[in-house]
């Protein structure tokens, strides 16, 4: 999916907001009232069961779920949510134990005691769902609940990076009597204990959510009600963001919008704009059940080509970068050795490259991409993608695209031979840009057994609790990834919140999953 910040305000807005919350003019308990802060996204959840869902379902999830642990603005270690304290009770990283808090309880009434802890995660390894997040439980062999708020997890190989999963919506607690061991809940209801309840959803047009009074965890709720609206068109969410009819929105702005958002008449219009640098990646995967991409050569002759300045300059103006491995720059171990391998685009060296594989006539082959995740930019980018291709004359690229529901379906069967995704971190350290892509069953449905890193990076990095002393282990699986090239890097992109003038909070509200934390979003009101 799904970690997810390091915030940069832009400065107009940045200094703006900062100025008058330090004169007093901005009060803490704005927003404190029976009107809710409507926030529009293109995201909208595949499903409400945490079980079944490992994208960008995660932004409700933040919201009206609990885990465990959690991630605070700004913090790159996971810190106490529902638990009381968390800690390895052994040297060797294979026993992680966790205390609740008392009087927890879910929206429905039950008690959360380590019962319930211990339900939510099995049924996830249970229910076993292809776009689920149990290939983040690994490394769990099974749970124990010793004492009615203790909860013990039994690891089968050392993971310093576990409690980092315990921090993410993929391990979200839900209420055992509402949500079935085996089977994945139906409907429209959420029974969570987070800092709001589900008073309603429509899918794909709107949940609505209200403040749940019996929340104790991290974060404080600085509004009561939040209604989140879901656009399959970014212009459609501009437009109601310029008239007035939501006041926030986040994910799919294209670069056009977020431009247009920036713009002088805007800003006019009472709009801001606040700008995030963040670890999101856009990247191709192979698929090797393909013929043609199943062949190094192909792979390697696409990465000579690909023009990721191009992309970036025609489509995005800007408001992304260039990204030459699949760890981005700000996250520890960063390198960049697509670059260091491949160089600039030159079509000479990847007619080379195919030449010596006995590949003399122009490759076909199908590009895929979904419609309504990423972003109206996305038909843009591989356009541009099929345009660098064909002009080498080397490939024939034909285009395909899927909402995302069926998209998520079939590259997870194996159906596309190329496809694009996007990836937003489950948490802040290198291991969730390179272990989630490797194994027979990974997070994009295409088995890549690389046994250098299943077997040697992997368990050596997570043996340390300290995660500044494995860069070289990282260094090593992105260097492996640019020879292999099963994965395309292709850019990282900054993260904008457009808002009206009387929102605040915006550069608060995005946790290191990226996830929208709305109880950071308030109106200003002056004394």
């Amino acid at each position: 999916m799904f970690n997810r910040t390091r915030c940069l305000q832009t400065l107009a807005a940045l200094a703006s907001i900062s100025l008058l919350a330090g004169c007093g003019l901005l009060s803490d308990d704005a927003g404190k009232d029976a009107k809710p802060i409507v926030v529009g996204t293109t995201s909208a959840p595949s499903t409400l069961d945490p079980a079944a869902a490992w994208d960008g379902s995660w932004e409700l999830y933040r919201n009206v779920y609990q885990t465990l642990l959690a991630f605070p603005t700004g913090s790159t270690k996971p810190q106490p949510d529902a638990a009381q304290s968390c800690e390895f009770t052994d040297a060797a990283n294979e026993s992680y134990r966790c205390t609740l808090k008392k009087g927890l309880k879910f929206s429905n009434g039950e008690p959360l005691d380590a019962k319930a802890v211990k339900h939510s995660i099995d049924r996830i390894r249970t229910i076993g769902s292809k776009v689920g997040p149990k290939d983040l439980f690994g490394s769990l062999e099974k749970i124990e609940t010793p004492e009615p708020l203790v909860v013990v997890f039994h690891l089968k190989t050392p993971d310093a990076t576990f409690p980092f999963v315990l921090g993410s919506p993929a391990a979200s607690l839900v209420a055992p009597k509402e949500y079935p061991a085996d089977r994945v809940r139906e409907g429209s209801k959420v029974t969570g204990s987070g800092p709001y309840v589900l008073n309603s959803y429509k899918e794909g047009d709107e949940a609505v959510l209200g403040g749940y009074n019996d929340y104790q965890g991290f974060a404080q709720r600085r509004n009561d009600a939040v209604t989140i609206r879901y656009f399959t068109d970014s212009a459609k969410m501009v437009g109601a963001l310029k008239g007035k009819e939501i006041d926030a929105t986040y994910r799919g702005l294209s670069a056009a919008e977020i431009k247009d958002l920036q713009s002088p008449a805007s800003n006019g219009q009472g709009v801001q704009v606040v700008e995030n640098v963040g670890a999101e990646i856009r990247y191709l995967v192979f698929n090797p059940k393909d013929p043609a991409a199943n062949k190094p050569a192909v792979r390697q002759a696409i990465a000579q080509i690909v023009d990721r300045g191009a992309i970036v300059s025609k489509v995005y103006q800007g408001t992304a970068e260039p990204l030459y491995s699949m760890v981005p720059k700000g996250v520890a171990g960063h390198k960049t050795p697509f670059y260091d391998r491949f160089g600039t685009p030159d079509v000479t060296k990847a007619r080379k490259i195919l030449k010596d594989a006995g590949i003399t006539q122009p490759v076909d082959l199908t590009f895929w991409y979904t419609t309504d995740r990423y972003g109206a930019s996305t038909a843009a980018e591989f356009a541009e993608l099929k345009r660098q291709l064909d002009e080498s004359g080397l490939f024939r690229i034909t285009l395909r695209n899927q909402p995302w529901k069926t998209y998520q379906e079939g590259y997870k069967n194996g159906e596309y031979p190329v496809f694009g995704r996007g990836w937003f971190p489950d948490f802040p350290d290198p291991d969730n840009f390179i272990a989630p892509f490797v194994g027979k069953e990974n997070a994009v449905g295409t088995p890549y057994e690389n046994a250098e890193i299943l077997t040697d990076l992997l368990p050596k990095s997570r043996r340390e609790g300290d995660r500044s002393v494995v860069a070289r282990e990282f260094e090593r699986a992105q260097a492996i990834f640019a020879e292999d090239v099963r994965l395309l890097p292709l850019w990282q992109g900054k993260l904008y919140v457009g808002a009206r003038d009387d929102i605040a909070g915006a550069e608060r509200a995005l946790d290191p999953q990226t996830a929208m934390q709305m109880w950071e979003l308030y109106r200003k009101t002056s004394w």
